[in-house]
């Protein structure tokens, strides 16, 4: 593909994702050569989410006759898949793909990007992010990092994860060591569990050694590849911990402000055609890989409601906590909780009443 046919109309696939398609930025004729490194979270038999970079850094070579490259590198082969912030803060690489909330050590305020526990759907995200405000809180709070992002991704509502054995009460969850990311980790330590942080590459062999006794990802798609239900065949649902999960592209501002105006133009759209692209995969793929999962023996089961409305009064208690102790935090808090109680008063009017009709019909053939 071309520039000007990238530019012109490559562009307007992301646009349902917040991009405009816009005009072709004037390349000049000496337009400087440009080369960045890309340090993924993610290794390549993720051919979705890792996938996802390997398209930006394609359409912004197409789309700069190759004077702006973007050369990924999986995880591990420059730093370890939960050192990727660090890596793009140091320059170590000028740009990363990672999930903000690894990083929830440093300061809890990096899950916004990412997901909160019971919090926004993949389209209320984007619409928090770019027409209310969110977007811009969390480019603010990022700045004391020396990082900018850009929206590159999404997996949409996930699983949640797989177990050794049923899960039927709060009381089931105490003592279990579980790899799970974020703050869902912090909820699940306050009912019992012993949340691990663990890179995707290293799940499936601490499962198998007995390391962990439970671990979440993405969803069908991913967990196949992985092979999770070859060692804990219990498949729960959903993931209320990421009802949307963004996976931006990190920067590192000092790279970011060097860069031409129309390199960065061009970033910004290959980075709103992947966000339509990978959640487009996900949606298309996920369900035919979870009935092989389900033919291969995974037993799939919902989380007890009993537990899903612990671990959301736990949740809230928690934010609540941290909005009195944390400033960053509070502030995009304060914008982030406003907005979802518009959006579910939206969703639940036109979005839910849909869906829950076309549903229940299917049910009954």
């Amino acid at each position: 593909m071309k520039r000007r046919t990238f530019l012109g109309s490559g562009a307007a696939a992301g646009a349902g994702l917040g991009a405009a398609a816009l005009a072709a930025p004037a390349l000049a004729q000496g337009a400087p050569e440009v080369t960045w490194r890309l340090a993924s979270s993610y290794p390549k038999s993720l051919d979705t989410i890792y996938g996802g970079v390997e398209l930006i850094a394609r359409r912004v070579a197409e789309a700069t006759d190759g004077r702006f490259r973007i050369r990924p590198y999986a995880a591990g082969e420059i730093v370890p898949p939960l050192q990727v912030l660090d890596a793009v803060q140091n320059n170590t690489v000028e740009c990363g793909q990672s999930a903000c909330y690894f990083y929830v050590g440093k300061d809890p305020a990096f899950a916004f990007d990412t997901a909160l526990p019971f919090g926004l759907t993949t389209r209320q995200h984007l619409a928090w992010e770019i027409h209310g405000g969110g977007l811009d809180l969390v480019k603010d709070f990022l700045k004391g990092y020396n990082v900018t992002l850009i929206p590159a991704g999404n997996t949409g509502a996930q699983m949640g994860g797989w177990f050794r054995k049923e899960i039927h009460s709060v009381d089931d969850l105490k003592g279990l060591k579980m790899r799970i990311g974020g703050l869902a980790g912090q909820v699940m330590s306050r009912l019992g569990l012993v949340p691990q942080q663990i890179g995707g590459g290293d799940i499936y062999p601490a499962l198998e050694r007995g390391t962990i006794d439970a671990a979440e990802f993405v969803g069908p798609y991913d967990d196949e590849k992985l092979g999770f239900y070859k060692v804990a065949k219990y498949y729960y649902y959903p993931g209320w911990w990421e009802g949307a999960a963004q996976i931006p592209l990190l920067i590192n501002l000092d790279a970011w402000n060097a860069l031409p105006p129309a390199y960065r133009t061009v970033l910004e759209q290959a980075c709103a055609e992947a966000n339509t692209w990978m959640l487009a995969k996900y949606d298309a793929l996920n369900a035919a890989a979870l009935k092989r999962l389900v033919a291969g023996g995974a037993v799939l089961r919902p989380f007890p409601r009993a537990v899903m409305e612990a671990c959301h009064e736990v949740a809230f208690q928690i934010y609540d906590e941290i909005a009195a102790q944390n400033p960053r935090f509070k502030t995009i808090y304060d914008s982030w909780k406003a907005f979802r109680e518009e959006e579910y008063l939206w969703f639940r009017v036109a979005e839910n009443s849909f869906e829950s009709f076309v549903y229940s019909v299917q049910r009954r053939g």
